[in-house]
């Protein structure tokens, strides 16, 4: 199979930081960035819904291992499904310091183009491959850059998931993809792949997903099928094309300032905490991926497994991709081939 780069997204940021800022400030209120004894409080913004595997490794990991670990002198508050922002404004809220921590996807990939790596097509075998990687010499290389460019640590790689196509129609066939209009994020790799795979690309909000859908405005999305569940997207769609034409991590990410101010005892509990809620959050996706099929077959969705053929097309079209990163980047090439090496 062959695997490679994408096309950086190249667009400028734009400033949600005062908006972000508001929101928080309306959710928490004035005494958010400490405790009333005299402690710290953690704010972790994400953009998953309360029963995806993100906000269960968070709950029931992060928040309990920080809090009895510190005695009780972190609080950790958890705001999910985007309550303090959708994903780029919750992303500048923490890169301000007036939300401590999030969970972003690689949006930080425009500025910071390492970062776009582990969301090149088809890119990885299994699970097993994208913790290798990303939990070693390479995912450390990747994040190298993060705290000078956009005042950010690092903390722990967690999974969104192996990404298909949810649609109201079957997609067999390259044929089946030609024209369809097909909701991506708005990040150049997601857009640019999708084109290539012939789709019609409209660019929304996660939390636009089901509306556009239930309107008609799109006829299919791409993300995990845990998405497909936890956001009830069932409901306005009846078909899953099994593509796994992308995996897409996230970042447990935490403002830089914020973390210099803690102890170091207390960046020790953070840090702990973070990698073993992450690696919850992995055995939590992994393992829920048969249970979240099933549910969804009984809520009368199809699943499409692709032909060897068709796979193999689609991967195909990812190519123009791979050779103009190559063009591009001088680091490309060796860091694809690494990440291969990794699977043997």
């Amino acid at each position: 199979m062959f695997r490679g780069g994408i096309y950086i997204f190249t667009k400028k940021w734009f400033s949600y930081g005062m908006v972000a800022s508001m929101v928080a400030l309306a959710g928490c209120g004035e005494e958010s960035a400490g405790s009333e004894n005299g402690g710290q409080t953690i704010r972790v913004a994400h953009y998953f819904a309360e029963d995806h595997p993100h906000h269960t490794a968070l709950t029931e990991t992060f928040k309990p291992l920080v809090e009895e670990n510190s005695d009780g002198e972190i609080t950790v508050e958890i705001f999910p499904d985007s309550q303090l922002g959708a994903e780029e404004e919750f992303y500048e809220s923490v890169q301000a310091g007036t939300v401590e921590m999030g969970v972003p996807g690689m949006i930080m990939q425009d500025a910071v183009e390492k970062l776009a790596v582990p969301e090149w097509p088809f890119l990885f075998d299994d699970y097993d491959h994208v913790q290798k990687v990303l939990n070693g010499e390479i995912g450390d290389e990747l994040t190298e850059d993060l705290e000078e460019i956009h005042g950010v640590k690092d903390l722990a790689w967690s999974a969104n998931g192996f990404r298909m196509i949810s649609s109201n129609q079957p997609i067999e066939s390259m044929e089946d993809l030609d024209g369809l209009r097909l909701r991506t994020p708005n990040i150049t790799n997601y857009v640019e792949l999708g084109e290539q795979l012939g789709a019609t690309i409209s660019p929304l909000p996660i939390d636009e997903i089901y509306t556009a859908l239930e309107q008609g405005v799109i006829d299919a999305q791409e993300n995990p099928i845990a998405s497909v569940r936890a956001s009830a997207w069932y409901e306005v769609q009846s078909e899953i094309l099994e593509s796994e034409h992308m995996f897409s991590p996230n970042l447990y990410v935490i403002n830089l300032d914020f973390w210099n101010e803690l102890s170091e005892k207390h960046q020790q509990i953070v840090e702990k905490a973070a990698a073993e809620s992450a690696e919850d959050q992995f055995e939590l996706m992994e393992n829920s991926y048969e249970e979240d099929k099933e549910y969804l077959e009984g809520q009368g969705v199809n699943f499409t497994t692709p032909s060897e053929e068709f796979q193999e097309q689609m991967s195909e079209a990812s190519e123009p991709m791979y050779e103009e990163f190559y063009a591009e980047f001088d680091w490309a090439e060796d860091i694809v081939q690494r990440i291969g090496e990794e699977a043997e």
